[in-house]
């Protein structure tokens, strides 16, 4: 049956001190899975996560494919390249080379001894050391694994669970089966010994993507989220709608078709949807925006200044005789301004008209004095008595 939803993978950990290390397994009828077998152990060989392996060493991120291919030339350690449907829990891969690298338990020793301080190589062999002896005869694993179906099952929501055991400790983790047979999914793969790369074609969540171009950066991380999406099926449609506005924002900046208006809905969009619980009185998103909103209103006042200037030659003769107050403002101060004091009073449009006309003064007077630009009698009587005072 073929499918192109993605499947969601989640790899078991075995613990090991410290660390956690991700696994699967892998047949000798060249096929994987997540879940321990029930019969024919011997034919199912368990690899580990060469990214959890080498998290904790000295071995940058970067520096991690070169090594991963000398383990593999001594038969160490393999390439599993999956299908570009195929996702794994906790792990983020490009989508150009959707491949891992895994290691035989012969290899978590010999990358132990090679990079692990000596607790560490403890904790390795005390842990390892009974899954090591049962696997003394398992030949040397191929340098890579090529996916070869594409008919891989995604993850439904039937989950199994199952326990591996050795002397030390025991992991659960989850297994995804077939909710009409009960049988675990397997992936046939094919073996390739000729390809080897020593470049990273891999990232890792807990990576540093020091090699990708910001363009790149970007591209898997909406790649990424595209997947996300794909496989979370309770996001709430506001929020859905919300993430729209601000992918379509995104657009706007790769374009260079920068879009006031779009840039306005989508910061309403945040603000409605996620500002609900804030409190007033210590919210950092509030306290940032007034911030801003002051900067800019404080930059604004050398032309506020010219234009209050150039209002007062042509009222010289009239200044007893102004404009109402709204009408005052209206000409000489920013829309901004006015709406930021006209919202906060609660004279906005819907407020009652005499509302409006006998508050409105006070709300010139605020504009007048936070701009250092007195225009009105009374700005200049109020300004003096407390300048006085």
């Amino acid at each position: 049956m073929m499918s192109a939803a993605v499947s969601l993978i989640s790899m078991s950990h075995w613990e090991c001190g410290k660390r956690r290390i991700r696994f699967l397994y892998l047949t000798k009828n060249n096929s994987f899975s997540v879940a321990k077998p029930s019969t024919n152990e011997d034919e199912m060989i368990p690899l580990f996560l060469g990214a959890d392996l080498f998290s904790d060493t000295d071995v940058r991120s970067e520096n991690q494919p070169r090594y991963h291919a000398k383990f593999a030339k001594r038969g160490l350690a393999t390439k599993l390249v999956f299908p570009s449907d195929c996702r794994f829990q906790g792990l983020r891969l490009p989508r150009s080379s959707n491949s891992l690298w895994f290691y035989s338990v012969h290899g978590v020793f010999r990358v132990a001894f090679e990079l692990y301080g000596k607790q560490d190589q403890l904790s390795i062999m005390e842990s390892f050391q009974d899954l090591w002896k049962s696997r003394i005869n398992d030949n040397n694993l191929s340098m890579t694994y090529h996916l070869g179906a594409q008919d891989v099952q995604p993850p439904n929501n039937q989950e199994a669970r199952t326990v591996l055991e050795n002397n030390n400790t025991c992991s659960s983790y989850q297994v995804h089966r077939d909710s009409n047979e009960g049988e675990t999914n397997f992936f046939p793969i094919s073996t390739d010994q000729s390809d080897i790369s020593s470049s990273s074609d891999h990232d890792y969540c807990s990576s540093e993507q020091t090699n990708l171009s910001p363009s790149a950066s970007l591209a898997q991380k909406l790649h990424s989220l595209g997947e996300k999406v794909k496989v979370l099926t309770n996001i709430e449609a506001e929020h859905l709608k919300t993430a729209t506005k601000i992918l379509d924002y995104v657009e706007c900046c790769i374009t260079g078709m920068i879009d006031e208006e779009r840039l306005m809905e989508t910061v309403m969009a945040l603000f409605q949807t996620h500002f609900q619980s804030y409190s007033v009185y210590s919210s950092s998103l509030l306290k940032a925006v007034a911030g801003w909103l002051g900067q800019q209103f404080n930059a604004a006042n050398g032309t506020i200044s010219h234009r209050v200037e150039g209002f007062k030659a042509q009222h010289i003769e009239h200044i007893t005789n102004l404009p109402p107050p709204e009408e005052l403002a209206t000409e000489l101060f920013p829309e901004a301004m006015r709406n930021l004091l006209a919202h906060w009073m609660g004279l906005s449009d819907e407020a009652e008209n005499w509302k409006r006309h006998s508050e409105y003064p006070i709300l010139l007077l605020i504009l007048e004095f936070a701009n250092h630009n007195l225009i009105t009698g009374v700005a200049h009587v109020l300004y003096s008595s407390l300048i006085c005072k």
